[in-house]
């Protein structure tokens, strides 16, 4: 069942643009261009740890990794049908060695070639292949803003090839790797958009197609138990799609994740298995992605959580305060189980302030661990929430392991 329970009205909402420069989470450089963001340390170790969470959800649900280029042949968009339908949104090849290389708008052609590069089974399907790679999408000036809508995108994308009575299954499968991404994220959706084909569109592929891959998506969103409102003029060029839809601080709505079901690219490329009776037959690819881009990811993280984020996704997820400079080697031992334990962790020393104002300094980290003459001595911490909850003393290998596997669970909950 797909819930929204975290209403996107009850939440509360920051603008990314400014609290990313004040957190130092990502900046930007006139010399780099508009729309190519850079990431600092806090905000990498935001998308690093999203990079690992949808990495082993994905290896988990059966997908296998792969890497692709970001660069290939004009020819491959023609093929795909991107060059006809997408090109203004495109950048304009360039002319290496006679040839004319192109950055990809998009992974799914890259996909398509990785499953034709030999024969395939029916033993072989669904066959789900999964990559976190870069993408380019030439968009214009005006509508460029923090990370939300960039040129240079870091796409989390899969592609799933399948006979046709498996596409729904695996589309209602996608649902709900995104509804357990969003609910680990803290996040919830606006709503979620069946977006259709519009009058006067340019798309590609039979009606035929384009009727049955709505029936299969309207198929999975009812297995999910998923609310959802059709619109037109949405579609992709090839197809039908599932759109999640978030809204920023100002209420203006993007799509984060979406489930695509695609006849038009497998005909196309000529993909083909072996089926059970020895013919050959036309698999279907499944387009989704679990958390969409990552710069657009971590923009709905800062508006939602103002830099609060869930234990998991916390740049800093515990700080150390020894009470004055005598307790350095305690505290300082207490972050190195943190980092053997896999938390990132700093030291906050008596040299930078109070213990009050190195608390405060220390508001947006999930746990703040205070080391005193005697939680040295007895080889405690005295643990601080980030909500305001103060513990009492604890074994610091006990807390040490309780924060860990708190963050291991990828829950929004901080005790």
């Amino acid at each position: 069942m797909w819930s929204l329970a975290l209403c996107f009205e009850e939440t509360t909402m920051f603008d990314h643009r400014r609290l990313g420069r004040e957190l130092d989470l990502f900046g930007s450089d006139p010399l780099i261009g508009a729309g190519l963001p850079y990431w600092l340390p806090a905000g990498a170790a935001v998308r690093h740890a999203l990079e690992e969470y949808v990495h082993t959800a994905e290896r988990r649900a059966g997908y296998q990794h792969v890497h692709s280029p970001v660069l290939a042949k004009r020819e491959l968009y023609e093929l795909s049908g991107h060059w006809a339908h997408y090109r203004d949104d495109m950048f304009p090849p360039m002319d290496v060695g006679g040839e004319e290389l192109v950055l990809r708008p998009s992974l799914c052609p890259h996909h398509a070639l990785i499953y034709r590069s030999r024969g395939r089974s029916y033993r072989e399907l669904p066959l789900r292949l999964a990559e976190l790679g870069g993408m380019y999408r030439s968009e214009a000036s005006g509508v460029l803003g923090g990370l939300t809508r960039v040129r240079s995108i870091q796409l989390n994308d899969a592609h799933v090839f399948c006979a046709a009575s498996d596409a729904a299954e695996e589309a209602a499968a996608a649902l709900e790797l995104i509804r357990a991404a969003h609910a680990a994220m803290g996040i919830a959706p606006a709503r979620l958009r069946l977006s259709l084909p519009g009058p006067g569109g340019k798309y590609a592929g039979a009606p035929a197609a384009w009727e049955r891959s709505t029936a299969l998506l309207v198929e999975a969103l009812e297995a999910s138990g998923s609310d959802y409102e059709s619109q037109e003029g949405e579609a992709a060029f090839y197809g039908p799609k599932i759109d999640v839809q978030i809204a920023d601080a100002a209420g203006r709505e993007s799509t984060l994740s979406t489930v695509q079901i695609d006849f038009h690219q497998p005909e196309r490329f000529g993909l083909e298995y072996v089926g059970a009776d020895g013919e050959r037959h036309r698999p279907v690819m499944v387009h989704r992605s679990v958390i969409g881009s990552l710069e657009r990811a971590v923009a709905q993280l800062i508006e939602v959580h103002g830099g609060a984020f869930p234990p998991w996704l916390a740049p800093v997820q515990v700080v150390l305060v020894p009470v004055g400079p005598e307790q350095d080697e305690a505290a300082r031992a207490v972050a190195g189980r943190c980092m053997d334990a896999g938390l990132r962790v700093e030291v906050a020393g008596a040299e930078q302030g109070s213990v009050g104002a190195r608390v405060h300094a220390a508001r947006l980290v999930p746990y703040v661990a205070v080391v005193g003459a005697r939680e040295a001595g007895a080889d405690e911490v005295a643990v601080r929430l980030r909500d305001g909850r103060r513990l009492d003393a604890l074994p610091a290998a006990d807390a040490v392991a309780r924060i860990a596997a708190l963050v291991a669970a990828h829950t929004v909950d901080i005790w």
